[in-house]
């Protein structure tokens, strides 16, 4: 892939296409609410919602991505996507997830972004026995009702310890075409390569990435082999061997290092962890 290095100065601001508004209540008045998915990979489109909502791993991976970032979501952790957040969802094949939706006087001051959160044993056992309560069931009552105000607290206070599963996005062409292609190719992308693929200098490269996202294109490069390798180690079967070589380490014990680092534990912790999720 190579990007013309022209300058974003001039050019004509693209139409934006309307996204839709997901009514998840379906015409119901139920304060809050759950749904479980589970089935077959699934691209939801560019969306929101008039609920906020947060969504549960239990397995398989989800991405969600905004308009200013990338979002993975493993195994036990939850997504928080805030009402009016426009965003769309990638679901892995063998994902299942739980979601439970919240009116937004429940959470007043919930932000207006995404946010990844590891979620406390309480939350998941929860957001599980909350799925009695369907989001789209007619109307509340004084059991529920008083259930997902409590379970909206605990989120609540959840919120204020987000995990750093993110990638940002650019609305500078050059630098979203460098940040694709180095996410496609991560098993050995170099600077000079993205550089070569943008059509810039790598000199250029990297005070666009300081100037634009305000680090280096090195440091985006370990983050994204971070999460990828995250994602992958979540498939059944996948060795951490082939997750190193997958994500572009040489050595096992420097993959091993690095992923230590990100996510605080290693690399066979982490698998085994998420391995106890599934079932």
């Amino acid at each position: 892939m190579t990007v013309s290095a022209l300058s974003d100065k001039g050019l004509a601001e693209p139409a934006k296409i309307p996204r839709p508004v997901i009514e998840l209540r379906r015409g119901g008045r139920a304060t809050a609410g759950s749904y479980l998915y589970e089935g077959e990979g699934l691209i939801t489109g560019w969306h929101s919602h008039e609920v906020h909502q947060i969504e549960y791993a239990m397995h398989g991976v989800v991405e969600v991505e905004t308009d200013s970032a990338h979002y993975l979501l493993p195994p036990q952790q939850a997504a928080w996507i805030p009402v009016g957040l426009e965003h769309q969802a990638v679901m892995s094949p063998d994902v299942k997830t739980v979601a439970v939706m919240f009116d937004p006087e429940l959470i007043p001051d919930a932000g207006g972004r995404a946010r990844i959160i590891a979620v406390s044993p309480l939350i998941r056992e929860m957001m599980i026995y909350a799925l009695r309560w369907p989001m789209n069931r007619a109307s509340g009552d004084p059991v529920s009702d008083g259930f997902f105000r409590t379970l909206a607290q605990l989120v609540s206070e959840a919120l204020d310890h987000e995990a750093p599963l993110s990638l940002p996005t650019s609305a500078h062409p050059i630098v979203a075409a460098a940040l694709a292609y180095t996410k496609q190719h991560l098993d050995g992308v170099t600077a000079e390569e993205v550089s070569r693929a943008v059509a810039v200098s790598e000199r250029t490269l990297r005070r666009l990435f300081q100037d634009t996202l305000g680090f280096s294109w090195r440091t985006y490069l370990l983050h994204a082999r971070m999460l990828r390798a995250m994602a992958l180690l979540a498939a059944p079967g996948q060795s951490v061997q082939a997750t190193s070589s997958a994500v572009g380490f040489e050595s096992l014990s420097s993959f091993t290092r690095c992923f230590t680092q990100f996510c605080g534990e290693t690399p066979s912790a982490y698998r085994k962890r998420v391995a106890g999720g599934r079932g």
